[in-house]
């Protein structure tokens, strides 16, 4: 999702001063800075938006450029959103007003998308490619099948939307706006199957991929883990900041523990049954950063022991998870 430099300027003031491990490694994949990256699930690939580079695909098994795409011929670049489908097969790309499906085994574009009536805000795709998912700035939310053309809206939101998650298999999603509301609803109904109020505007969601949790979190203080089996809550995260936005959020595959990122370079990993903070780490910033800062776009579990992210900065860098050993 999208994090203006004016929004991450008004952030700053409220930075906090972490003494921070060192990443165990780090490949530049921008060298100027990105406006959003996404990374798949399995941490096998990143897709890096940048106005030089457009969006670029890389294999992270070998820091390898896979490809490079474009929305248009213009020289700048303006997509600000991405997301990768759970089993790698297909990117999706969102600007302002279009949309694209890339498939990630031969670079091909399936389709582009136009919105006129309002402006893309967030994105998610299901396994192959099947389902997209739109959330817009008039409040609805758009899950599209590709297969039929079938297009279903969402209108449960009445104001706009901040951000939007889906299942796999494209059947739930799971969407946060501007109204103080998180609905998680079923595609082929529009159907509200569980709705989380939050006191603020909800700025992000977060699906586990094996359905076992939600995350949503507000533009205040709460952010929350349900049970989605039964809408029940499971923990709050604990911290002291008067305001903690969070701009990426993952879950580990065993479930045990969550991933998320700030604006404010911070990265931290949490207990997901009591909400307590394990661990913390701040990204890299670029050297010529003024003032040096960074957005975390994103996040994801390499394995047990360690996590990976990607930055503004246009860094992507692996940090180690210290396990407790009792």
């Amino acid at each position: 999702m999208k994090y203006p430099a004016f929004f991450l300027l008004l952030l700053l003031g409220g930075c906090e001063k972490l003494s921070s491990p060192l990443p165990a490694q780090q490949f530049t994949h921008v060298a100027k800075g990105s406006y959003a990256a996404a990374l798949s699930d399995d941490a096998r690939f990143a897709a890096v938006s940048s106005v030089q580079d457009g969006v670029a695909l890389w294999d992270l098994q070998t820091n390898a450029l896979k490809y490079q795409w474009r929305h248009q011929d213009a020289a700048d670049n303006l997509v600000f959103s991405l997301a990768i489908s759970h089993d790698n097969s297909h990117v999706l790309t969102a600007d302002q007003h279009t949309y694209a499906l890339w498939n990630t085994e031969n670079g091909k574009n399936i389709g582009y998308w136009q919105l006129d009536e309002a402006t893309v805000r967030d994105i998610a795709v299901s396994d192959n490619g099947a389902h997209l998912l739109i959330g817009k700035s008039n409040g609805g939310v758009q899950h599209i099948t590709l297969a039929s053309g079938r297009r279903l809206e969402f209108l449960g939101h009445t104001e706009r939307i901040n951000s939007v998650a889906m299942s796999p298999n494209g059947r739930y999603a799971l969407t946060g706006g501007n109204d103080y509301k998180a609905y998680l609803w079923d595609t082929q109904s529009a159907q509200i199957i569980y709705s989380f109020s939050h006191p603020s505007r909800v700025t992000k969601v977060a699906l586990d991929p094996q359905g076992r949790y939600a995350f949503t979190a507000d533009s205040q203080d709460l952010a929350q883990i349900w049970d989605i089996k039964t809408g029940k809550l499971i923990s709050k995260l604990q911290f002291s900041a008067r305001q903690q936005v969070f701009s990426a959020v993952t879950f580990s595959p065993d479930g045990k523990t969550l991933a998320t990122g700030a604006p404010t370079r911070k990265l931290a990993l949490w207990d997901v049954q009591t909400g307590a903070e394990l661990q913390r780490w701040q990204v890299s910033v670029r050297p010529d950063s003024r003032p040096p800062s960074a957005v975390v776009h994103a996040v994801a579990f390499l394995g047990d022991n360690q996590l990976i992210s990607e930055s503004s900065s246009g860094i992507a860098e692996v940090w180690d998870i210290k396990h407790d050993d009792k």
